[in-house]
């Protein structure tokens, strides 16, 4: 299991201008919805910024706190 904020944090180490929502879609913590608000996200399609929460998420996909993940990217001038 992950919190929200451990979550927003390994977020963050990529993307510190992340706005971070995370949703539980099974009450278990580990299969979430989250939605990312970066800069970071400028100029790249959909398929690299999800490439990028994946790559900061490594660790606790890997240790398998994350199960399953619904992942929605936007730059701040898209959201």
């Amino acid at each position: 299991m992950i919190t929200p904020e451990v979550l927003t944090e390994y977020l963050r180490q990529t993307m510190p201008d992340a706005a971070v929502t995370v949703s539980d879609r099974t009450g278990t913590m580990d299969h979430l919805k989250v939605v990312v608000i970066s800069a970071a996200f400028a100029g790249k399609n959909l398929l690299d910024r999800h490439r990028l929460i994946y790559q900061a998420l490594d660790v606790p996909l890997k240790d398998r706190r994350i199960h399953a993940l619904e992942l929605t990217a936007k730059t701040t001038d898209e959201a």
